[in-house]
């Protein structure tokens, strides 16, 4: 007996097995997230510190250095990279693929406290560290403006308001602020004045320390009742703080109001930001990791409505960028490209067999082996995404063969006067070691992939398994359900066909006529074969040398990144002039949309000289042009713009390393003497600059003496 007899003998347990896997399924479809690209994480960790008015060499060598010293005895660093600016050095360290995020977290919380004695004892707060995946983008970016309320009020609102509403809604990992301003009093004093009071500098700044407090005031324990004495002695206004007393000179009080004065304003003056050349902050929304980026952002457009009407109206809040359109369009491309699949192998499966049932009854595996897929997919915490749904359109192919198979050994019997039911158990009995078998090659040739390494590993992983599942479940329906479904509905061909049927069997007859003769004169002429094929290896293995060759295929999903930069002594008032004069030039553009930017230093080691923009394209149907084509557009045009460079490249979905760039590929020079190192920088400039590619300046050196090579 043969591993189909039970199924075809039980036509009601088979039937509601498949049903049963179609359900199942059915059920797992709308769970799996929906993605770009299979879910890469790169276990990766940023640790910040800050120190207000500290030189990026302060920063570096009192706040960096012992911070990496630590971290350098963590087991499975792969690359550690930090970048120190005026008040701020951000770290940023990477591990192993095989490394797991949590006990890294770990680990670094344990040497950031192990460090703290070898760090400025007047740090405002110790370093802070969070989790990031470097090939994460945003899944959403909101402008918040307003016409008519100052900056640091919109970043109140922005900050107090919609970031911590956002972050609440499910599937939102992080939101950053753009261009922030965080309110703060700031206290201008004037030198002269305080110099002719006797006092310093370090005087009111101690004062002021201690000024703005919130500390228990203890009870009333009265005979009958007991009172808490509440006061809050924490100023909020500036005007409060120009009462504060600082010293007292000849019996009378010197305030802060004698010597200067104090007004509202922000954290960080040399910071802004602008969205289409209005200024205002950005809301920068990331996915939790397997998360369905458009039902998440769905969910944040219809919480939108609702958080806008707890910020007064004078308040806007636009979309500046939204990849998911772009996600939306390809996904959905691609499903039809999976429908059209299967419609074309059920119309070529017609053609050949010419009969319904023969044609229905294979079809049917194809639904059921792609949606039994959909339960494994689940299972293996799969997304729905670019590549897995490819590999469920390349399955289609394989999963058809095994049921052609099957019902072709069938009707061979059917054909020899067999009853269908003989003909089914004899006929899957003679293949089902055949199916298993052609299976297993089958799987076989994705082995290479599921035991790749590395980045690329991760990737072609979920590709290789859906694939392998499909083959699987399509095994398992040939040998169960096509048998069963054959020895019923199964039967002979008639004597008599239609014109149809002889009109496709002459156009048969007449193609094997044609490869008979081509096939002799190929036999007659054996040299010339020969030499025909060897002259194809020839220039196959021409080719592959010729064609050119990357790690992963330039997308174009509808997004843009730039990063500008103005000579290293540039204010920041000009700055931001440039920046918005790039910003004119960007949208001069047909194919831009909008921007978002932000100027002055910030995270990723922007220093005080550089900005970022991020820039939404049109669909791609508006635009007729590749984002390549709007790169090579726009880069004369921003070279009219003096004074500052852009450097523009695409987004993509997947990006390696845990180091930001201002391109898609970023040599990286190394020495322990930093006069050695700003010598050597000018002299590697050449060679960056005779690619066709390059699109960056020369690093600003000081002047040396030529190094040896």
């Amino acid at each position: 007996m043969s591993i189909s007899t039970p199924f075809i003998r039980r036509p009601v347990g088979t039937s509601l097995l498949m049903a049963a896997i179609v359900l199942v399924g059915i059920a797992a479809f709308p769970l799996l997230p929906v993605a770009p690209l299979p879910r890469v994480e790169f276990p990766t960790i940023q640790v910040q510190a800050k120190f207000p008015g500290a030189s990026p060499e302060t920063m570096a060598t009192s706040v960096a250095q012992p911070l990496e010293r630590q971290f350098a005895q963590i087991q499975g660093v792969a690359q550690m990279t930090s970048v120190s600016v005026q008040g701020g050095t951000s770290i940023t360290v990477q591990f192993d693929l095989n490394r797991q995020i949590d006990a890294a977290a770990l680990d670094i919380q344990a040497k950031i406290t192990a460090a703290t004695g070898q760090l400025p004892r007047n740090l405002p707060q110790p370093p802070s560290f969070w989790k990031v995946n470097p090939s994460d983008s945003p899944i959403l970016i909101l402008a918040v403006q307003s016409d008519e309320m100052p900056l640091i009020t919109i970043d109140d609102y922005a900050d107090n308001i919609l970031a911590q509403q956002i972050s609440t809604i499910s599937g939102v990992s992080q939101v950053f602020i753009g261009g922030e301003r965080k309110r703060a009093v700031r206290v201008q004093i004037d030198p002269a004045r305080l110099a002719a009071m006797g006092l310093t500098l370090e005087d009111a700044r101690a004062t002021l320390l201690t000024a703005t407090v919130n500390s228990p005031k203890g009870s009333i324990d009265g005979p009958v009742r007991s009172f808490t004495v509440y006061a809050n002695d924490q100023l909020t206004k500036a005007s409060d703080y120009n009462n504060i007393v600082i010293a007292y000179r000849n019996g009378a009080p010197v305030r802060i109001r004698d010597i200067g004065q104090a007004v509202d304003s922000s954290e960080n003056n040399l910071q802004i930001g602008h969205q289409n050349g209005k200024t205002g902050v950005q809301l920068i929304i990331f996915k939790q990791p397997g998360a369905n980026i458009l039902e998440t952002v769905d969910a944040i457009r219809a919480q939108l409505p609702r958080l806008m009407a707890s910020i007064p109206p004078s308040i806007e809040v636009k979309e500046v960028m939204n990849p998911t359109e772009t996600i939306r369009a390809s996904v959905e491309d691609v499903e039809f490209t999976l429908v059209l699949s299967v419609a074309l192998v059920v119309m070529v499966i017609f053609i050949f067999l010419r009969n319904v049932w023969a044609t229905i009854i294979p079809s049917i595996t194809v639904p059921i082996a792609l949606i039994g897929t959909f339960a494994v997919m689940y299972l293996l915490d799969f997304s729905l995404d670019n590549l897995s749904l490819m590999a469920l359109t390349i399955s289609v192919g394989f999963v058809v063969d095994d049921a052609i198979v099957v019902l072709e050994n069938i009707y061979r019997h059917i054909e020899d006067g067999e009853r269908p039911m003989d003909a089914a158990i004899k006929g899957a009995g003679e293949i089902g070691f055949t199916i298993i078998s052609i299976s297993a090659s089958l799987i076989a040739v994705f082995i290479p992939l599921l035991l790749m390494s590395g980045i690329v590993g991760r990737l072609v992983r979920e590709f290789a398994l859906t694939v392998t599942v499909a083959v699987a479940v399509s095994a398992v329906v040939s040998l169960t359900l096509t048998p069963m479904m054959c020895s019923r509905f199964l039967r002979g061909h008639s004597e008599n066909h239609g014109w149809i049927y002889r009109m496709v069997e002459g156009f048969f007859d007449a193609l094997l006529n044609g490869y008979r003769r081509t096939l002799d004169i190929a036999l007659r002429f054996q040299f010339i074969t020969l030499m025909t094929f060897l002259a194809t290896v020839a220039v196959t293995g021409y080719l592959y040398s010729a064609i050119p060759k990357g790690f992963f295929p330039e997308q174009d999903n509808g997004m843009m990144m730039g990063t500008s930069e103005g000579p290293q002594d540039v204010s920041f008032r000009e700055m931001v002039r440039l920046q918005l004069k790039l910003g004119e030039v960007l949208l001069s553009d047909p194919a831009v949309a909008a921007y978002s930017s932000n100027v002055g230093a910030g995270s990723g080691g922007r220093t005080g000289n550089n900005g970022q923009f991020f820039i939404n394209l049109k669909p791609l149907a508006e635009r007729k042009v590749s984002v390549q084509e709007v790169i090579a557009r726009l880069r004369p045009k921003i070279a009219k713009v003096e004074g500052a460079q852009l450097v523009l490249q695409a987004g993509q979905d997947i990006r390696v390393g845990g180091r930001s760039s201002k391109a898609a590929y970023q040599y990286t020079l190394q020495d322990a003497d930093v006069e050695e190192l700003y010598s050597w920088s000018p002299r590697c400039w050449p060679a960056c600059a005779a690619s066709p590619n390059c699109a960056t300046s020369p690093p600003t050196s000081r002047p040396a003496a030529p190094p040896r090579c």
